[in-house]
């Protein structure tokens, strides 16, 4: 019998080869992501063309002939509009948020205790940064202490009336400290709250699914605006003789319930998202209802929506500055009412505190919506390797 001769078949795998060379490097990356097909290059030249247009201009408005410090107005005008600059002099007037920095902040706020409301960020961001760690251990003990204890000590730091601190109405808040606390009340009474109306809807009580359908929708009907006006105008008008809330509390209330309900309508597509074999696996267990839903159905649910529920939270922080209607002045309020200040009135003011409003705004939002991706992209097990 003869053998077959099998030298043609190879004996040992390949090494790794290098990549063409026309798939790597620099302009590999160009080829597929800007020159990749001719509408992609036309709008890569369109935008080359706008950057180049754009930017240096806004470059030069915003840095180089800007003015970064003086005592007023004239630091910021031209000779014709009373001040010292050249006339045809164009700039950002930094100067003017720089002698405001602290109104924006704190809007009126007692000076002297203003230490209570940096006292009352640190602690928040000693809470809230652990909390969004998933390393950091003790995780029941902190949201505790978030959750529970921190809203107790903040009140009696920012409100104080109590143990020696001086009372500060809020009719004195103001600017940068009014947008937060709005924010972060609305953020976390909306996500529980809007869990338990979305619970609610989907409920096989007739009598509980109504209420919830009938809030969720009378209040998704209605702009944030008439809420405010409502809770802050209207509602005392229905209460007894002689009672009445703080305009502060009132506007909470309103972004609170407001933002709940949209929220529940995203909880909801998470829910109907679930497969019905989750449902009925967590039955065949013998699993009570809140059981089936705190430990299978909402885990699974709120991994699904978390862009959904993060974009509500951005889209909140962001409608917190309707509060200026009812006579409030969070950040962007301040800023505003500012600009009628004879000492720094000029042409170049109102652009400058209004960038400003909005890069605080745009840092804030963008950290959420980092945070959410990342979030998204760990407890997705399918991204995992």
């Amino acid at each position: 019998m003869t053998s077959a001769d099998l030298s043609y078949v190879r004996t040992e795998m390949l090494g790794p080869q290098p990549a063409p060379s026309r798939a790597r490097g620099f302009g590999a990356w160009l080829r597929a992501n800007l020159f990749a097909s001719p509408m992609d290059t036309v709008l890569t030249l369109l935008g080359l063309f706008l950057i180049v247009w754009f930017v240096p201009n806004m470059l030069r408005w915003a840095f180089i002939d800007a003015v970064w410090s003086g005592p007023d107005r004239t630091v910021c005008a031209t000779v014709s509009q009373g001040g010292v600059r050249p006339d045809g002099w164009s700039g950002a007037c930094w100067a003017f948020v720089n002698a405001k920095f602290a109104q924006f902040m704190y809007g009126r706020y007692t000076y002297s205790e203003r230490w209570r409301v940096d006292l009352t960020a640190i602690l928040f961001v000693l809470l809230l940064v652990p909390l969004l760690i998933p390393r950091v251990p003790y995780k029941a003990l902190n949201a505790l202490l978030l959750f529970v204890v921190f809203p107790i000590v903040a009140f009696f730091l920012l409100v104080g009336g109590y143990f020696g601190l001086r009372y500060v109405p809020t009719s004195e808040w103001g600017g940068l400290l009014v947008t937060i606390v709005l924010s972060v009340v609305g953020i976390a009474v909306s996500l529980p709250l809007g869990i338990v109306l979305a619970l609610g809807r989907r409920s096989k009580m007739p009598a509980i699914k109504m209420i919830c359908v009938i809030f969720i929708e009378l209040v998704r009907g209605v702009p944030l605006v008439t809420v405010l006006f409502m809770a802050s105008v209207m509602l005392p008008l229905f209460m007894p003789a002689g009672m009445t809330f703080d305009r502060f509390l009132r506007a909470l209330v309103g972004v609170a319930l407001f933002a709940s309900a949209y929220m529940a309508e995203v909880v909801r597509g998470g829910l109907q998202a679930i497969p019905k074999g989750q449902y009925e696996g967590a039955d065949s267990l013998g699993l009570s209802y809140w059981q089936k839903m705190c430990l299978i159905i909402l885990p699974q649910a709120l991994k699904l929506v978390i862009p959904g529920i993060v974009n509500s939270f951005i889209s909140l922080f962001k409608d917190t500055s309707l509060v200026y209607i009812i006579g409030m002045f969070d950040l962007l309020g301040i800023v505003r009412q500012n600009f009628t200040d004879a000492a720094w009135a000029s042409a170049q003011t109102p652009m400058s505190g209004l960038i400003f409003a909005g890069a605080v705004f745009w840092i804030f939002c963008f950290g959420m919506s980092r945070y959410s991706i990342w979030m998204e992209r760990r407890l997705d097990t399918g991204y995992r390797r």
